[in-house]
This record gives C-alpha cells, structure tokens and sequence, in this order.
C-alpha cells in the first residue's frame, strides 16, 4: 500500500492549515477587541495603561495597537 502524500494534497493540507490559523487570530482579535471597547473612560484608559506599563512591549502590542486604532478614530 502507498502511503505516501501527493504534493496537491499536501498543498491543500497547508492551505486548509494556514486558513484555519487565520481564523483563529481574527476571531481571537476580535474578542479582544470586544474585551477591550468596555474601557471607554480616561479613567478607565489610565488604569489599563497602568497595567500595560508593567508588562513587555511584546506581551501588549495587541492590546496597544488596539487601543491607539480607537483614539485615532
């Protein structure tokens, strides 16, 4: 029995991979930005900014990004 993987399907496989890793970040993209939209007073902004300021600029690039997209808008 051939057990072996045509390259057609292994692209497909990849594919089909690589969309559904795309899902997942906009759908996890998505519920942080709907987590995120409750904080919608300056004071509600300072604290989270607090919070932000005690983590890694890699750990809330996500979150900052987000934040500066709404106040831009």
């Amino acid at each position: 029995m051939d057990t072996t993987t045509s390259p057609v399907s292994q692209l497909w496989t990849t594919v089909r991979d690589e969309l559904r890793d795309a899902r997942a970040a906009r759908a996890a993209r998505k519920a942080l930005e709907h987590d995120l939209s409750g904080y919608t007073s300056q004071a509600d902004l300072n604290d989270l900014g607090a919070i932000l300021d005690r983590h890694s600029e890699e750990e809330t690039a996500d979150i900052r990004r987000i934040l500066a997209t709404r106040l831009s808008a």
